[in-house]
């Protein structure tokens, strides 16, 4: 019989594959389980599921929401980076173009990583940072030092939770690569922690902030796809080299297609698509149904590869497909596939009564295109190039379109550069950023949620209200400048 994944997450020597994250970046592993998962209950169905899976907690006494929440303005943004491998170089280039940034501070475990980065922010003109590194807790003096506004986090996802706490605790706020956190538990944690410090902890989702998805996000805002009712979204990325380490650090990804079958990377796609329905602004996902397919390309190239993995055991299904039903009764399709060989996609679809847009390649098609004076007569057929760039034209989003220049060498396409910009600017003037705490444990917690449906039967699992209730009276996220 094949190992359920609560037998996985008991029976993996997670202390193994704590200190070897340890060795990557310096911290202590987050709770690989929710602690609620400590009494389980049984559904009428006699399914077995962790006590408090999919209850919204309310909130502790003293906290405040952190939906409006406003800071002290600031002239520059001093920020500090914990992880110094893939991801952390990328990001601190896009800011060395950011004139409000000051970059004061860098830290990895290793000291030839954070000082190779401290080198690169010289070259590009900037004051050396202060290098931090050498212990497996390095990055915990960093969040103490009091020249620090912002700290990213960029390291393996278990340490997302205990670096982005510490640093809200200690009065800053805290951006974090994706996903913010794995369990439903550090969805808990950090939500909690954003409310009790008021502090932002908001997650670094690059793609909501792409040419095509801040276009689509202003077609739905200016009413083009009508009243929307359906949204489709992925990421499909055959990572099957980095999974096995080519880049170096990132045979730590791999572990985790040995504790959950679900979907390991959600926000990519869905990120764009909650923005766009409003999800935690008038809408909130009300539950979730998974289901994986058979588990068979990560394992033929295991035995492809051969090497130390030879005896690696995977669980999760190498595609994943998850529904997710909203509170307003809309409907989103979500598809987790690293291991297929397929061209990438996040397929970035949105429909309504007005229209449909997909991506990849960019398609829409208008149910009345000559209200907006094109050449097209129906919506039987997609808009001709000529025609979509009428309507790009018209609609491209006013933060593309101010920002475009300065982004055209930044990271996958310019988007790294907006976010970036962006989220700095929000810190700058002290205004709310367009997300916050409850987006990213929202957006997150699909990871944990899809995989107890599947293990279950593809059972329908609630999404807990991260927001508890203020949902219902936010505005969408509007169509910013």
């Amino acid at each position: 019989m094949r190992p359920t994944r609560r037998d996985l997450l008991k029976n993996t020597t997670l202390a193994g594959l704590g200190a070897s994250l340890a060795a990557m970046t310096g911290c202590t592993p987050a709770r690989s389980a929710d602690a609620a998962a400590t009494t389980a209950i049984k559904t009428a169905g006699g399914i077995t599921l962790p006590a408090g899976l999919g209850v919204t907690r309310p909130r502790p006494a003293g906290q405040k929401p952190v939906h409006d929440l406003t800071t002290k303005p600031v002239e520059k943004v001093r920020i500090a980076l914990i992880g110094c491998g893939n991801r952390g170089p990328g990001l601190m280039r896009d800011c060395f173009g950011i004139p409000f940034a000051e970059i004061t501070a860098v830290c990895d475990v290793r000291t030839d990583r954070a000082e190779a980065m401290a080198e690169r922010i010289v070259k590009a003109g900037r004051p050396k940072p202060a290098v931090i590194s050498g212990t497996e807790k390095s990055w915990e003096s960093l969040c103490e030092r009091d020249d620090v506004d912002v700290v990213y986090v960029a390291t393996p996802w278990n340490w997302h939770a205990p670096m982005a706490i510490r640093a809200m605790e200690r009065g800053k706020h805290a951006f974090v690569e994706v996903a913010a956190v794995v369990t439903m538990e550090d969805c808990w944690r950090i939500v909690d922690t954003s409310e009790r410090t008021q502090r932002h902890c908001v997650m670094l989702e690059n793609c909501c902030y792409g040419e095509n998805e801040l276009f689509v996000l202003s077609l739905a805002r200016q009413g083009v796809l009508g009243e929307l009712t359906h949204a489709e979204c992925a990421y499909i990325h055959d990572l099957r080299e980095q999974l096995y380490g080519r880049q170096g650090d990132d045979g730590w990804r791999r572990e985790f297609h040995k504790q959950y079958d679900g979907n390991l990377y959600p926000t990519h796609g869905l990120g764009p698509v909650a923005q766009y329905l409003g999800i935690n602004r008038g809408d909130q996902f009300a539950f979730v149904v998974s289901m994986s397919s058979p588990e068979k390309g990560l394992s033929a190239w295991r035995d492809k590869t051969g090497g130390p993995h030879a005896n690696d055991k995977y669980v999760c299904g190498d595609m994943n497909t998850a529904l997710i039903k909203t509170a307003l009764g809309r409907t989103i399709m979500l598809q987790h596939d690293v291991i297929s060989p397929r061209p990438y996609s996040r397929i970035n679809a949105l429909s309504g009564t007005g229209g449909t847009f997909f991506d990849y390649p960019a398609r829409l098609a208008l149910n009345d295109p000559t209200a907006h004076g094109l050449e097209a007569k129906n919506s039987h057929g997609w808009l001709n190039d000529k025609d979509l760039a009428t309507m790009r034209e018209k609609f491209t989003h006013p933060l593309w379109k101010k920002l475009q220049d300065q982004a055209k060498n930044a990271g996958h396409g310019g988007m790294d550069f907006v976010m970036n910009w962006r989220h700095l600017d929000c810190i700058r003037q002290g205004i709310t950023p367009d997300s916050v705490v409850y987006d990213a444990a929202s957006w997150s917690s699909i990871i944990e949620l899809s995989s107890w449906s599947v293990e279950n039967g593809s059972m329908p699992i609630t999404v807990p209200d991260f927001t508890r209730g203020i949902w219902k009276t936010m505005p969408p996220l509007g169509v910013v400048s």
